[in-house]
């Protein structure tokens, strides 16, 4: 089976850490054989001009490739266009989050363009032949007038053999952290105000009034291979975000037996439920301090990575996989 893939969300040298779930999500249907080709509009480079021909390049590799299906990786201006230009082929789009969600902490101008990203998704879901959505809270935003068979629950999966238990004096080492502090991570990605950093820093400087002497560290533009690092010289990760789609760094963090203190956003809840030593908490400083003091008055390591077995890459993929022999079948009986 051949998939052409399009995103405008890819690593590159001047932005590694950006679409890392998509290249991650390829690198899965690579593995169980499946034949991938890739359209990358370098948005963040371009800006909207990035757009400007992806329908006459569109149809240029489809004539060339001759793909099963096409598979949109993120929604918005993006899966409107390649929805729009596609015929011959049934196309799938996968949503992940403010591409349904919007952007409600942004300024003026990025909300109303947030928004009108929103009203393309709502035009692309209407059009695609099938449907991911990454947890249930996107499932519930699509527009009601979408056929709900057409659409699949299928989060994004992990490299369950990078991100795995390391040495943590072994990791801090490498990153210059002294083990004097309690370490928290706080996946920040490209600065996006929906992550709530004050939020964030409030929490560590409410849990330092309780004697936890924390450091808290930003993730952000860290190159994949590097994060398991980062994660295993971290005592927790503190997720603190106004919405979510469902957040890889949770399933990475859990691969890692790595504690997570999070506000109850995305699909966080189902995945740390259970787990020992994991918490959520109220979007409010005392509550998350709290929950970090919890954390650093115990073992700073959990039981999460027999949870996330199901999100390895090779089994995300197998789903994906099945998905689009049913499109494909689907498209062929209409």
């Amino acid at each position: 089976m051949r998939i052409l893939a399009v995103t405008n969300m890819y690593p590159t040298p001047h932005a590694p850490a950006s679409g890392v779930f998509v290249e991650q999500q390829i690198k899965g249907l690579k593995q169980i054989g499946l034949e991938v080709d890739i359209i990358f509009i370098d948005r963040t480079q371009k800006g909207m001009g990035a757009y400007l021909g992806l329908r006459r390049h569109l149809r240029a590799k489809i004539a060339h490739f001759r793909p099963d299906i096409v598979h949109v990786m993120y929604g918005g201006v993006m899966a409107d266009q390649v929805t729009q230009a596609v015929y011959n082929s049934p196309t799938v789009v996968t949503f992940h989050g403010s591409d349904l969600l919007g952007e409600h902490l942004s300024g003026a101008i990025r909300k109303l363009l947030a928004s009108y990203g929103v009203w393309a998704s709502w035009r692309a879901a209407r059009r695609a032949t099938g449907i991911v959505v990454v947890s249930k809270i996107l499932q519930d935003t699509l527009p009601k007038d979408v056929v709900p068979s057409k659409t699949r629950l299928i989060p994004c999966g992990i490299d369950l053999d990078r991100f795995k238990p390391l040495d943590r004096d072994v990791c801090r080492s490498s990153l210059g952290w002294s083990s004097e502090y309690f370490h928290v991570l706080f996946p920040i990605n490209t600065g996006d105000p929906v992550k709530r950093p004050r939020l964030a820093r409030a929490a560590v400087e409410a849990g330092n009034r309780l004697g936890i002497h924390a450091e808290m560290h930003q993730l952000q533009n860290v190159p994949n291979h590097q994060v398991p690092v980062w994660l295993n010289a971290s005592d927790v990760v503190l997720l603190t975000s106004l919405h979510e789609g469902s957040p890889t760094i949770i399933k990475e963090a859990l691969a890692c037996n790595v504690p997570v203190v999070s506000v109850d956003v995305g699909d966080v809840c189902e995945h740390i439920k259970g787990i020992e030593g994991c918490y959520l908490a109220l979007p409010d400083p005392e509550d998350l301090a709290d929950k970090l003091l919890l954390v650093y008055t115990g073992s700073r390591r959990v039981e999460g990575r027999s949870n996330i077995q199901k999100f390895s890459l090779e089994r995300i993929a197998l789903r994906l996989k099945e998905f689009y022999g049913e499109v494909v079948a689907g498209f062929s009986d209409m």
